[in-house]
């Protein structure tokens, strides 16, 4: 399934029926399937690339490190590193967070690589932050992207695009962050033929903590999204896969039981002729 967020209820009967298409076509065709709908109805081109999440895509930094590229850190045609806060390729008067939310970045950034090299193991992530209505409230948005090769025996491949989308509402006592989290899993194999498994999966959560420096903010967040993956990795191993070996073990139970009535029906009828061969032999 393509889950969506962020749409208003006072959308328009042409959005509403482009997001009930995406989410009727296949999620490992998402990317082509987007750019096909905004060549129809290029309109709702801002709509579209804001309300729907598509596979992370990577790209190069000056300083050669790669970042991931989202509708977050994009501005016009052109995209902000997480690394070295420029844009690629160079524009002019681009949008940058502010001097504090630009060390808070820094920060995330460095504690979500090793996050990502803890939990992944390679791969690419990156984080992003920007302000929000009033002076101290700000979001942040936290990508991971991994893609894994020579699957099984060597003949399949996978990918792995998460996205983590935090509002933080800074109070007096304790700021409160409200994350929007999506997964999006893709896994080809081509052992005993071609078979595609691929879809998404969003949940959200909101916790109230204390912040009193800006890496206490990164902690929260840490913590925040570090629970919530594994809660979705769960659901994904257990739910999902679960129903996928539970219907890939009942076409091997169907296969099993007609193979072992073949072969109880050649037994019965070895048998049988046997039996008529020895009853039609003379007795000495």
């Amino acid at each position: 399934l393509v889950f969506v967020w962020g749409m208003s209820s006072a959308a328009g009967p042409q959005l509403k029926a482009a997001l009930d298409l995406m989410r009727r076509l296949p999620p490992s065709r998402i990317e082509e399937s987007l750019a096909d709908l905004l060549d129809l109805a290029p309109e709702l081109a801002e709509d579209l690339l804001s309300t729907i999440d598509q596979p992370l895509q990577k790209q190069r930094d000056s300083s050669g490190r790669e970042f991931l590229i989202c509708d977050y850190n994009r501005d016009g045609d052109a995209y902000r590193s997480c690394w070295t806060d420029e844009y690629c390729p160079p524009i002019d008067d681009g949008v940058k967070p502010s001097a504090r939310l630009r060390t808070i970045e820094v920060l995330a950034n460095q504690a979500f690589d090793v996050y990502r090299e803890q939990y992944y193991e390679s791969g690419v992530s990156s984080a992003y932050f920007w302000e929000l209505e009033g002076a101290v409230d700000f979001a942040a948005c936290v990508l991971f992207r991994k893609d894994a090769a020579d699957l099984g025996k060597g003949s399949g491949k996978g990918r792995w695009d998460a996205l983590h989308v935090f509002e933080a509402k800074v109070g007096r006592e304790k700021t409160v962050y409200k994350l929007t989290s999506t997964i999006m899993l893709s896994i080809t194999t081509a052992e005993a033929g071609e078979m595609k498994i691929a879809g998404s999966l969003t949940r959200q959560s909101e916790k109230a903590e204390i912040a009193l420096k800006n890496r206490d903010h990164v902690l929260n967040m840490g913590r925040q999204l570090e629970e919530m993956e594994l809660k979705m990795r769960d659901a994904l191993i257990h739910i999902y896969f679960g129903k996928v070996c539970e219907v890939f073990g009942n076409m091997r139970k169907f296969q099993g039981n007609k193979v072992e009535q073949e072969r109880k029906l050649m037994q019965a009828g070895l048998t049988a002729a046997l039996a008529k061969r020895r009853a039609a032999q003379p007795e000495e």
